[in-house]
């Protein structure tokens, strides 16, 4: 029987055994991580903690809300079996009445039965590290081997374990300048992730610095499963015609090789990012996000102008 249970009633430890023991157990789900980019999430649990999803619930205007946290790619339904569309159903109908609205992401693993429910897909990219460094490389495309080719005349040099804080100065004095929906709050959260991470050994940050010592490229990976999840990165306004992350990435893929690891991109929707992360010879995959509004019309209307507002706030 699955039940809705509040934050303070849930067991961490059992929660965290099953999503180890999960399948389709990945790092999002587990408590650690749940608690920094959500406090008070409440969760969906079958039996004895042998399926569990997690529910990140807000409340604004007396509606309650549920969207997908920031840092967070996939949620959805965790099992120490394995799953099918009916079972994943079963969950989705146990959401609490009270969630009027929903945009919410399932894990690749999770499907859905056809027409029941208004869900969208979303691109992914993986790349199975089980091959040598020479079988990998001879998958890159032509662009991404004249942007290593471009790098090493450069003499970057590639480090690894360099501060989160540096990654974040990165980004937010280049790219972040034009990313308006990030405030402090998120880049604090992001913070304490990749602090926390790296001190539960599930977390690993690179770098490349110039002759002169100028970090010019970074990045950061959670690692959970067997999986690499390519988290977050920032270049230096100097690195764009360097080949800087092409080169970054190509390294990050040689010192794994062979690992028997997948190096997880964490996306995108975006065409030109995923034509950058497929030309590593990553392959497409699949996750969906799952759509939900109770709302009368008029609260609709309302509801939307918040939504507005707040993100032109943050």
């Amino acid at each position: 029987m699955i039940r809705h249970i509040e934050n303070t009633e849930i067991d961490y430890d059992k929660w965290d055994q099953c999503i180890k023991e999960s399948f389709n157990g990945n790092v999002y789900a587990m408590s650690w991580y749940l608690d920094l980019v959500f406090s008070g999430w409440s969760a969906l649990v079958d039996d004895d903690y042998n399926r569990v999803m997690p529910l990140p619930i807000s409340q604004k205007w007396g509606i309650r809300y549920m969207y997908q946290p920031f840092f967070v790619q996939q949620l959805g339904v965790f099992s120490k079996t394995v799953l099918n569309p009916s079972v994943v159903s079963e969950f989705v109908d146990a959401i609490p009445e009270k969630v009027k609205v929903a945009r919410y992401n399932f894990n690749v693993f999770n499907r859905f039965e056809k027409g029941k429910f208004k869900v969208k897909p979303n691109v992914n990219y993986e790349l199975d590290l089980i091959g040598d460094y020479r079988k990998l490389h001879s998958g890159y495309n032509t662009n991404q081997k004249r942007n290593i080719k471009k790098a090493v005349k450069n003499n970057f040099v590639f480090t690894k374990g360099i501060s989160p804080g540096d990654i974040i100065d990165l980004f937010r004095n280049n790219r972040g300048v034009d990313v308006q929906h990030w405030g402090d709050a998120q880049y604090i959260t992001l913070q304490r992730l990749m602090y926390s991470a790296i001190h539960k050994g599930k977390g690993v940050a690179y770098g490349l610095y110039n002759d002169k010592n100028e970090l010019y490229a970074a990045a950061f990976f959670m690692l959970y499963n067997k999986k690499m999840i390519f988290m977050f990165s920032g270049t230096s306004s100097h690195a764009r015609n360097t080949g800087a992350m092409s080169y970054l990435i190509d390294q990050v893929i040689q010192t794994n090789s062979s690992s028997g690891w997948i190096m997880d991109f964490e996306g995108s929707n975006n065409e030109n990012l995923a034509r950058f992360y497929k030309g590593f010879g990553a392959k497409k995959t699949y996750y969906y996000t799952l759509e939900i509004n109770r709302l009368s019309l008029i609260t609709k209307l309302l509801f939307s102008i918040y939504r507005f507002v707040f993100s032109k706030e943050k």
